[in-house]
């Protein structure tokens, strides 16, 4: 999954897309799973360092990424894949 290259994401959590003109703020999860894929981080890596962070199990981790990339891929976030 590739993250747009000219998104601007704030240190509070606010994005922008240039592209479309939206804005968006996300919590604190959603902002790092956001600079985590824009590092090239895979889902996995990704789902390792939420689980050793957060108190939350593999299953509700497993269905909140997928809900999350799924918005990212409606709000054009995402690259073209």
């Amino acid at each position: 999954m590739k993250i747009r290259r000219n998104l601007a994401i704030s240190d509070s959590g606010f994005l922008f897309n240039p592209s479309t003109g939206d804005s968006f703020s996300l919590n604190n999860v959603g902002k790092e799973i956001l600079n985590q894929l824009k590092e090239g981080k895979t889902q996995e890596e990704i789902k390792s360092e939420v689980l050793a962070k957060y108190q939350t199990d593999e299953g509700t981790f497993d269905k909140d990424f997928f809900d999350f990339i799924n918005q990212l891929r409606n709000y054009k976030i995402l690259e073209n894949e």
